[in-house]
């Protein structure tokens, strides 16, 4: 009942010191209000800019391994000039795949066509990517067919006419018109569009992403491409790995079977990089995780700032009340009483700065999805930092006025 009575009280007396002193208090309040929406904030975007890389990132397959020309991450002197010599990833190596890695379950061998023209009724699409891939495809990587369907086995295998458009340019090309079974011109070719992928959206890291580009297969391609001249940066095999099969030993399977396949010696160096989503996800972690202690920087020395001022509040509100503490200590009230009521004042005074800077984030979060192209939120683990950081401010701010006020005596504070 007494602890109630002093929180009562010092909530209070709290509201009383922002009402009594509106201009001090708010210009003290201010520091903590900036440094929580600098913290909630920074956290919120990056916490939702993480989401969205990541779940790009993630269409890749986190059990998936990236046979490429070039590496994704490097270590040490990098020699590019010895890297931009390596053969490029080829149909040949895919084969070594299919054959002899048993520790993958399915791999599939693509190649990027750049700058194409689609044309269908007089509408034309330009600078379309192409993307060349083997039939198992949709076995290794997120790929969602959202109106017809994929090819089928022996379409792929026949080499048949058939394309898949990405939605926005299906969209392009046909507008509102059902696209399927229309025919699309590349090239002088007459292909039958049997699907459209599912739209990837607005992913800030457009991997896997197919909506500016079409697919066809692999056999249809080497009808009228020549498909060892685009090779290069664009092609790669994409393995995915067995259930219960860890990367490692993917990795090392892939490395071993490649190196024999390109005929090797013992001592020759490896010319082809293997690349695993884990490796872009250290990259991202370490990105984010700067931005966000970047952010907690700018916040703190925001909120070092307020909890000064806040500290100048209580030393004010001490000296002002220093009769009505000596009354009460003469009255018997203990000297932890004292020491809870300023130190609790200070927490909600830093309590209700916090909060109006977590409200000011919410608040303005949708405003600014309308300028980004991702969403916002303020998570629950967000809000819990933002009143934690408030609350330790509080007592930080508060501590050495309450003990302060707890160590006045009460003769000479009744005098004063």
């Amino acid at each position: 009942m007494v602890l109630l009575k002093i929180i009562r009280e010092s909530f209070n007396q709290a509201f009383g010191q922002i009402i009594g002193n509106k201009l001090r208090s708010s210009l003290s309040l201010l520091g903590v209000t900036i440094g929580v929406i600098c913290i909630v904030g920074v956290q919120s975007m990056v916490a939702s800019l993480e989401t969205n890389v990541k779940s790009s990132i993630q269409k890749l397959g986190d059990n998936v391994v990236y046979v490429m020309k070039f590496p994704w991450q490097t270590e040490g002197e990098v020699k590019w000039w010895e890297i931009i010599k390596r053969p490029n990833v080829d149909y040949d190596d895919y084969a070594v795949i299919q054959q002899d890695v048993k520790s993958a379950a399915y791999s599939y061998f693509s190649l990027q066509l750049s700058g194409k023209t689609l044309k269908y009724d007089g509408k034309s699409v330009e600078r379309t990517n192409g993307f060349i891939s083997t039939y198992e495809l949709p076995k290794v990587i997120d790929f969602e067919i959202g109106q017809g369907r994929y090819f089928s086995e022996p379409e792929y295998n026949l080499g048949s006419d058939k394309m898949i458009l990405g939605a926005n340019v299906a969209e392009a090309l046909f507008g509102v018109v059902n696209p399927l079974g229309k025919k699309v011109s590349l090239n002088g070719r007459k292909f039958e569009v049997i699907g459209v992928a599912e739209k990837s959206g607005d992913d800030i890291v457009n991997i896997a992403n197919f909506d500016d580009a079409f697919v066809l297969g692999y056999e249809t391609a080497r009808k009228f491409l020549n498909v060892k001249q685009l090779g290069g940066f664009g092609s790669s095999i994409a393995v995915k790995a067995k259930p219960g099969i860890g990367l490692d030993q993917l990795t090392d399977d892939l490395t071993g079977m490649l190196r024999r396949g390109r005929q090797l010696r013992p001592m020759e160096e490896t010319d082809f990089s293997l690349n695993k989503v884990t490796l872009l996800n250290s990259i991202m972690d370490n990105i984010f995780g700067g931005l966000s202690f970047a952010g907690g920087v700018i916040g703190l020395l925001s909120i070092i700032v307020g909890g000064v001022s806040v500290a100048n509040i209580m030393f004010v509100s001490v000296k002002e009340r220093t009769s009505i503490i000596g009354v009460k200590k003469a009255l018997g009230a203990k000297k932890y009483f004292i020491l809870l009521e300023f130190l609790i004042e200070a927490v909600l005074l830093c309590l209700i700065g916090g909060v109006l800077g977590i409200a000011i984030v919410a608040l303005g979060l949708p405003i600014l999805e309308n300028y980004i192209p991702f969403d916002l939120a303020v998570t629950t683990g967000n809000i819990i930092l933002g009143v934690t950081i408030s609350v330790l401010s509080g007592v930080l701010s508060g501590i050495i006025p309450a003990f302060m006020a707890a160590r006045l005596d009460p003769v000479i504070a009744i005098r004063q």
